[in-house]
């Protein structure tokens, strides 16, 4: 649409001439749009604040493996649930509760697994389109999964529909 815009102003730009020289029209007319380009790209790599968001992962051999994100943020505040459904394993189903900072997400998950409660430091990357987490490793001193610190954010979520979320 922007483009239509573009060749719009431009015809009519040209139309107008009475013999003036439309170079500079013509450049202000460019910046402006990459101004706009600009802006736009930064709204689609900034999440929205005060929202719902729905994310979805599949994996293993078939897809047959699931993990879903639900998080609704609120200032600089994210709650909402976290789902890893594995095929023929016991599953984690809990609660995410943390801080945004611009579009870093730092959140403890808490969920059950086994009839055990157990809590787990979670780091994710938003942006309006993509949630992604860096991985967990093993801490082999005390035995639990812990947020590997110095790996990047490799996970990736797919946006899915919220209303799917709620049948999980």
């Amino acid at each position: 649409m922007k483009r239509y815009l573009y060749i719009l102003v431009l015809g009519l730009a040209s139309c107008a001439g009475n013999n003036k020289d439309n170079s500079s029209d013509t450049d202000t007319l460019a910046l402006t749009n990459v101004k706009q380009d600009t802006s736009l790209t930064k709204q689609l790599s900034t999440p929205a604040q005060n929202m719902e968001y729905c994310f979805i992962r599949t994996e293993g051999t078939s897809n047959q493996d699931t993990t879903a994100i639900h998080l609704v943020i609120n200032a600089d505040k994210v709650s909402g649930d976290m789902l890893w459904l594995p095929k023929e394993k016991d599953s984690r189903k809990g609660t995410l509760l943390g801080k945004i900072n611009g579009n870093k997400i730092d959140a403890v998950w808490t969920f059950m697994q086994e009839g055990m409660k157990d809590t787990l430091s979670v780091d994710f990357k938003l942006s309006a389109q993509q949630l992604v987490q860096k991985p967990f490793t093993l801490n082999t001193a005390t035995g639990r999964q812990q947020t590997n610190e110095n790996a990047d954010y490799s996970i990736s979520y797919n946006m899915d529909n919220c209303e799917k979320f709620r049948t999980y």
